[in-house]
């Protein structure tokens, strides 16, 4: 259904938005992090899955929220490679680059920063794990969309372990590479399914040759069960570790512009966020925060019913909307969460977490 736009003037990409400063001095105040990042989710996604979940959700178990802008550097309305690009290295950055500041020069990522500091890191994702938000970790390419040299970032990185689709770009390169062969000898154990030997320190999870499939389409609970596997995987680090978790689909369903999808998709995303709170609970020394990249489709509620726990939704658009969108956080750190902040902000707010 489509609904009537409405159009407001605003300031030069958010330069009059004033951020409380961090001071990234400060002592590390826990030792892991799971960022769980729901592409494309915004209040009007969360508020539908709520309601036909019979009025609660995993993200709810987080005692904090916030607000974050998402514009990019050079349009109002941002891709994922540049909304992932300023929270994982804390510069805007233009739409459909990776890693890069507005000029080419490659950024460090907070996965780097982890790294490069002995903890260890991981990445899940419903997407190819060469996707934007995923790479946006990783990876610095001035175009979002070369899969094959992403691909060729990701084996130099040392993930611990990563999940994702994509596995073409590893196996069947223009290039005649075989980075399959390249993740073992870097001693990864590479598998297309989640029964890991545990024989090898890292894992490369490949859940699709190209795209995953939606969940119901019987993608199954991959993406809860690998977040299970690589926090009890990486725990044993005592310095700690850093994963991105990444609801990819969610977007894709609003691009779709189909409601079923995307309410499938929410509770997925929901689930795997139960699955880190349930560690963190335990842990004690894990700060979980979960947010949107930005919104896709402005999904509004038209209406519902919460006895039925149905609602009626409708779609503005099929693109992605500059919506700001929520932030919920739970664990030691939590707090810096709180207000109204540009989505760069997470970056200092992670690197203050950690005492980098």
């Amino acid at each position: 259904m489509l609904l009537g736009l409405l159009f407001f003037s605003c300031t030069k990409s958010g330069d009059n938005i004033k951020l409380d400063p961090v001071n990234v001095n400060d002592a590390g105040q826990g030792k892991n992090i799971i960022f769980l990042i729901g592409d494309g989710m915004g209040l009007g996604q969360i508020t539908a899955a709520r309601t036909v979940n019979g009025g609660d959700l995993n993200i709810f178990r987080c005692g904090i929220t916030g607000i974050q802008s998402t514009h990019s550097a050079d349009k109002y309305v941002t891709d994922s490679g540049a909304s992932a690009t300023a929270m994982s290295c804390g510069q805007k950055t233009n739409n459909y680059t990776l890693g890069i500041d507005i000029n080419g020069n490659p950024l460090e990522t907070i996965l780097e920063l982890a790294e490069k500091n002995g903890l260890s890191t991981g990445l899940i994702t419903t997407s190819e794990i060469v996707h934007a938000t995923p790479a946006a970790f990783y990876a610095h390419q001035t175009n979002r969309y070369q899969y094959e040299d992403i691909a060729l970032e990701l084996i130099g990185k040392g993930v611990d372990f990563f999940m994702g689709g994509g596995k073409k770009y590893f196996s069947q390169r223009t290039d005649s590479l075989s980075l399959i062969d390249s993740l073992v000898l870097k001693g990864y154990e590479v598998t297309d399914n989640l029964n890991l030997s545990g024989t090898s320190k890292m894992s490369a999870v490949f859940i699709a040759e190209d795209i995953p499939l939606k969940y119901l389409e019987g993608r199954g609970e991959v993406l809860s069960e690998a977040v299970w596997i690589a926090v009890n995987r990486l725990k044993n680090n005592e310095k700690g570790f850093f994963i991105m978790v990444e609801g990819a689909q969610i977007d894709w369903a609003g691009e779709e512009n189909d409601q079923a999808y995307l309410m499938a998709e929410m509770l997925d995303f929901d689930r795997a966020v139960g699955k880190a709170m349930d560690f963190a609970e335990v842990d004690g020394n894990t700060l979980v925060v979960v947010t949107g990249d930005h919104e896709t489709a402005g999904f509004a509620l038209l209406d519902g019913d919460i006895t039925n726990n149905t609602v009626q939704g409708g779609f503005m658009t099929w693109l992605h909307t500059g919506m700001m969108v929520p932030v919920f956080a739970y664990g030691p750190g939590a707090e810096e969460f709180i207000g109204v902040y540009e989505n760069t902000a997470f970056y200092y707010k992670f690197l203050k977490f950690y005492g980098f």
